[in-house]
């Protein structure tokens, strides 16, 4: 393509003296996209009649409908950006000459070269700054569902970066590998703007399939395509981060004489600081000592210090198996770089780029650069479970056993990377981790646990009515005791916090401190503590025998005379005022029904409470207007995305020993819980409570019923006609 625009070009320059058309940035480095910008420079001599040449070559070019990124300087002009723009001269230290005048375009490489190189020390640190704000705005192409190939940390941009500081002298060029990473994610952007008719370089969820198919994966396997944009990513982040390290060392303010031989600061067993780097020490044996590179990695991220590219190099050349079950010194050394905090990243991050985490522990071959197709999830399989163990490592003081919550925050989700349920998969895998690792029984017994039940106290405090006895005695008979308990709330906590923003928040964490609470007692012997429904402002409420609403923070109790129907009343003028349901508890208090309803703005302000509370006294005494007026709010935001994943009725027969618990799983959308209540009224049916859980665009509802005459639902007829009004509810309004 660049060899296309070169002849283009250099037809539309012809013989024209004094004058050279030159490529900068991706079109200098022949690294042009169907939907790139040409970037080219028309260098001259001082013609006076420059402008009427450069409109002679610009038009034609616009009137194709290339675009076009174009100048038109002297080389001393040229230069003189160069020294003031970052970006210009980024694109200049990769000139290329088109057509026209060589000497012109030697001229200025010379030029810009030897003032990029003379103000290294200056330029370079400007450029650094430059790149991490990059890297923050745009993210870690590595983790990333959505990535930009270009942008993001680990993108073309970096190699780009990379290259410019081995111009200065003062670094490596890009090594193979990264040359070889850099063409694949090249090959992708093609694809992506070929299949996506645009130009922009994020890679979107909706175009991976058909990128895959383009560049011949198999099955149009769109995990296939990001892992390996995944591990071309994380292969130049690396080799960027090694860079800045050197760039660093290099333009740092020179030491005082006496101060110029380097200092060695032991740090473990045959590990020392040296220069701002982790390295062996010179009596240290890697190929005696199996346990060398565990030791050295927790050594580094401990005192939070890179381990250098030499140490790197020896530890994966000449480092003895390590023997298996593992010794204890290796279990410490693995619990210490796990328990180091946010450290763990880079160290986890560099061992994993030298195969020496897949060396230890065969099993993270399978998840590692694993996408997740949930939009819950920032991450991939392999760095949420190293962000989990950092978020456990802030919990460790909280349980009694840190070494299993952070062995369990590693390998939850174990599994993800092997077939079928992954929770079923890691189950089977852990006994073998935990052989490997030299684990006693009983320790592999709670990591399986842990693993088997690393789901359940959020799902069950989101989804189960915490003062049913039986939600309190399930989780009770799951765990077993108080240990498993602890570490499993500290281990939710962790998954949590590292799955996204979206997966953890005061409402959940509170609803799981309470489960967690309960389960407590009951697993010491005691009863399960209650905690009442209604507070006393709400009591009163009650007492007054009148219809009245009461709004606490977050939390709106409506009050009213109790007659059937109340419950999707109040749950379809909320949503009239764009109010997501995230709980909904409903009773009975001397003929007065109390409901109380945790609720978010959808769209992020709050409703006029007075409004609010007219339209509920309202809609008790004549709700006709309500669905008319729901259906056209759901108009108003209608899905703009596609739902290819039908609904789901879950029957929780075991969940609750006095009602039925119904259980729905569908996409969110506006008035939901109104016309799931609806529908259980339309079957006649009593809802006596119901939990909302609201996951990014799905929802998963469950709502304790009764029939008309408080019983619970057993016949198959009877569920079957439930079953289809609630499938048809999720649908959107009829």
């Amino acid at each position: 393509m660049s060899n296309l625009a070169d002849q283009w070009l250099g037809d539309q320059l012809g013989t024209e003296a004094d004058v050279a058309l030159i490529a900068v940035g991706g079109y200098g480095r022949r690294e042009l996209a169907p939907g790139s910008d040409l970037d080219v420079v028309l260098l001259h001599r001082g013609r006076t009649d420059i402008k009427e040449l450069a409109d002679r070559i610009w038009y034609p070019i616009w009137d194709s409908g290339v675009k076009l990124d174009h100048a038109v300087r002297t080389v001393d002009e040229a230069a003189a950006v160069a020294r003031d723009d970052l970006k210009a001269v980024l694109g200049l230290v990769d000139v290329r000459h088109v057509a026209g005048d060589q000497e012109l375009t030697a001229a200025l490489r010379t030029q810009v070269l030897d003032a990029w190189r003379r103000d290294a020390r200056r330029r370079l640190p400007e450029l650094h700054a430059a790149v991490r704000e990059r890297a923050e705005k745009y993210g870690e192409l590595a983790f990333l569902l959505e990535p930009d190939l270009k942008e993001s940390r680990g993108g073309l941009r970096d190699v780009h970066a990379i290259a410019a500081a081995a111009a200065a002298w003062i670094a490596d060029a890009p090594s193979e590998d990264v040359r070889a990473a850099a063409m694949r994610l090249m090959d992708v952007r093609g694809e992506l703007h070929r299949c996506s008719s645009r130009s922009g370089d994020r890679l979107v969820l909706q175009e991976q399939s058909a990128v895959a198919k383009a560049l011949d994966y198999a099955d149009a396997d769109a995990d296939a395509l990001m892992r390996d944009v995944y591990d071309a990513a994380r292969t130049i982040a690396f080799a960027a981060d090694e860079t800045w390290r050197r760039v660093e060392a290099a333009t740092r303010p020179p030491r005082r004489w006496r101060q110029r031989q380097p200092t060695r600061r032991p740090l473990a067993d045959g590990v020392v600081e040296q220069d701002g780097e982790v390295v062996l020490a010179r009596d240290a044996t890697p190929a005696h000592d199996p346990v060398l590179v565990l030791r050295a990695a927790a050594a580094a991220a401990q005192a939070a210090l890179p381990m250098s590219r030499h140490t790197l190099d020896r530890l994966v050349e000449q480092a003895a198996p390590m023997p298996e079950p593992w010794p204890a010194a290796a279990r410490d050394a693995l619990v210490a770089l796990l328990g180091s905090g946010p450290e763990l990243i880079a160290v986890w991050e560099a061992l994993d780029q030298r195969g020496i985490v897949v060396r230890l522990i065969p099993e993270w071959s399978a998840v590692r650069c694993h996408p997740q197709r949930n939009a819950l999830h920032r991450f991939t399989v392999d760095r949420h479970l190293v962000e989990a163990a950092v978020e456990a490592s802030a919990l460790t003081r909280r349980v009694s056993r840190p070494d299993l919550l952070l062995l369990g925050a590693l390998f939850h989700d174990i599994g993800k990377g092997f077939p079928g349920d992954h929770t079923d998969a890691g189950v089977e895998l852990l006994p073998v981790v935990g052989s490997r690792l030299g684990l006693p029984d009983a320790d592999i017994g709670m990591l399986v646990t842990l693993v088997r039940h690393h789901l359940l106290l959020p799902d069950t405090a989101t989804r189960r009515d915490l003062d049913d006895p039986a939600t309190v005695r399930f989780v009770a008979d799951a765990v077993g005791d108080r240990t498993t308990l602890e570490l499993l709330h500290a281990l939710t906590i962790a998954d949590a916090r590292a799955t996204g923003p979206a997966a953890w928040g005061e409402w959940k964490a509170g609803l799981v401190a309470d489960l967690v609470n309960r389960t407590a007692a009951v697993l010491a012997g005691a009863a399960a503590p209650s905690v009442e429904l209604l507070d006393e402002s709400q009591l009163d409420l009650a007492r007054a025998g009148v219809l009245d609403v009461d709004v606490a923070g977050d939390r709106v109790t409506v009050v009213a005379p109790d007659r059937p129907g109340l419950l999707w009343r109040w749950a379809g003028v909320l949503a009239l005022h764009r109010l997501q349901i995230r709980s909904a508890t409903a009773t009975s208090l001397d003929g007065m029904a109390v409901t109380v309803f945790d609720v978010s703005p959808r769209f992020g302000s709050l409703p006029d409470w007075s409004v609010v509370r007219a339209d509920l006294r309202r809609m008790y005494d004549d709700a006709s207007p309500l669905s008319a007026k729901l259906a056209e709010r759901d108009r108003a935001y209608a899905r703009t995305t596609h739902d290819p994943v039908p609904p789901r009725v879950i029957w929780a027969d075991d969940a609750s020993e006095s009602a039925t618990v119904i259980e729905v799983r569908a996409h969110d959308s506006v008035g939901l819980l109104y016309r799931l209540t609806s529908a259980l009224a339309e079957a006649g049916l009593d809802v006596q409570s119901a939990r909302m859980s609201t996951l990014g665009a799905e929802v998963v509802d469950a709502f304790y019923v009764v029939d008309a005459d408080g019983r619970r639902v057993e016949d198959p007829l009877q569920r079957q006609r439930i079953e289809d009004l609630l499938v048809t509810a999720c649908r959107g309004p009829s």
